[in-house]
């Protein structure tokens, strides 16, 4: 009676959908500088983008990748502050995601890395009993503009999305 039974392979969906991940407002990094312990600490990236660093003031990060801004950085210290200063950037704190409409709980999440919108949704609590479980409307800053596009549960979020949950119809 079984056997017409199928097992069907799942889908796979690629984690990175993007390049290596760029900074923006609203991340946290933590800035490593050997042999000064003092402006070793965290930092936030601010509306304009910028790190307000000792010594040099605001250094423009928005865009860059870790390994670009910790040259951004040094490049800056060496300019008259430190000898060859050894750098490093990394990721402390990602910005948040937005996720509305039919989900328990709408608002502002921590990002995790590798998060998809399945999981987005289950950290606003799952869906109401009146949403739309088979797709998320995604709302993405490109460049200068916003992109809106459907997709499934399983897709790829990146810090910074708005996820919409849509009402379904009966």
């Amino acid at each position: 009676m079984l056997g017409a039974c199928t097992t069907t392979r799942p889908t796979a969906y690629s984690v990175e959908t993007r390049g290596p991940y760029q900074l923006d407002t609203g991340d946290t990094v933590r800035v490593s500088v050997y042999g000064d312990p003092e402006i070793s600490k965290s930092y936030r990236v601010d509306d304009k983008g910028a790190i307000a660093f000792p010594l040099v003031g605001a250094v423009q990060v928005r865009g860059t990748t870790t390994e670009q801004a910790s040259k951004r950085l040094a490049s800056a210290l060496a300019n008259g502050y430190m000898r060859s200063p050894d750098v490093a950037v990394e990721i402390e704190q990602y910005r948040p995601f937005y996720i509305a409409g039919e989900v328990k709980t709408s608002g502002q999440f921590p990002y995790v890395y590798g998060m998809t919108a399945r999981a987005a949704i289950a950290t606003a609590g799952g869906f109401t009993p009146t949403a739309d479980r088979n797709q998320v409307i995604v709302y993405r800053r490109q460049a200068d503009k916003m992109g809106r596009s459907p997709v499934p549960l399983d897709f790829p979020i990146a810090p910074g999305d708005t996820l919409v949950i849509s009402e379904r119809w009966f």
